[in-house]
């Protein structure tokens, strides 16, 4: 399942991130790459234990924390730190697979079942950036506004076309979720999306409301990893 979010940060928290990002010191992507990518990687990082980047990682996490789209597609039950990137005169990421497992630093290993880009920079200061992910109905390619999310699963390939003119900033990040199979994760956000708006319509306390509810839950009950 491949799904934007908008609205994940306002236009004001965007803009105290950029003031924050556009005098940091970055360095090469390569940094956090894994062997098959980093050959095929050209873009700049921040490192991922500099004090700026936990700061402003740990608000987008409490931004994502209460947004209702998220935790309803993710069921997120580990969250690697987010990290930065920059790409620019040229920058790419050529077609590749994102690592099955991740150790944060300072942290413990965990499993990714999805990957998560939020943008940074609005589409028209930059040229290409486009990333591209191979679907099953052919590749999808994603370039959203500054503020919006793009949530897909961690074992599509994917790439970032060069980056020709401005710069394409975003941050980007991985979840284990309490769901490992993408499928039977989708089932359940269309699930819970049709039992939400089945509520709006009809009153939390309808019996075919409550029906369903117990129906999502007894799923998540038989496909959840705790």
């Amino acid at each position: 399942m491949l799904l934007c979010l908008p609205d994940v940060l306002d236009a004001a928290t965007v803009a105290a991130f950029r003031d924050a990002l556009d005098t940091a010191e970055w360095i090469d992507g390569r940094a956090t790459a894994g062997v098959q990518s980093g050959g095929v990687k050209r873009n700049e990082q921040l490192p991922e234990d500099c004090p700026l980047a936990r700061a402003l990682g740990q608000r987008i996490l409490d931004a994502l924390s209460t947004n209702p789209i998220f935790l309803s597609a993710a069921l997120p039950n580990r969250i690697v730190p987010p990290l930065f990137n920059r790409y620019a005169g040229g920058g790419h990421f050529g077609v590749h697979v994102d690592n099955a497992l991740r150790t944060p630093k300072g942290g413990s290993m965990l499993r990714t079942d999805l990957s998560a880009t939020l943008f940074l920079a609005d589409p028209d200061t930059y040229d290409g950036g486009e990333l591209e992910i191979e679907t099953p109905f052919g590749a999808q390619a994603v370039k959203l506004p500054a503020g919006q999310l793009v949530l897909y699963p961690s074992s599509s390939l994917h790439r970032v076309t060069p980056v020709t003119r401005g710069a394409r900033v975003a941050a980007f990040f991985w979840i284990q979720s309490l769901v490992r199979d993408d499928g039977a994760r989708a089932t359940l956000y269309d699930l819970d999306q049709g039992v939400q708006a089945l509520a709006r319509e009809l009153g939390h306390e309808h019996p075919e409301v409550v029906r369903l509810t117990g129906v999502y839950h007894n799923l998540v009950r038989r496909w959840a990893e705790v």
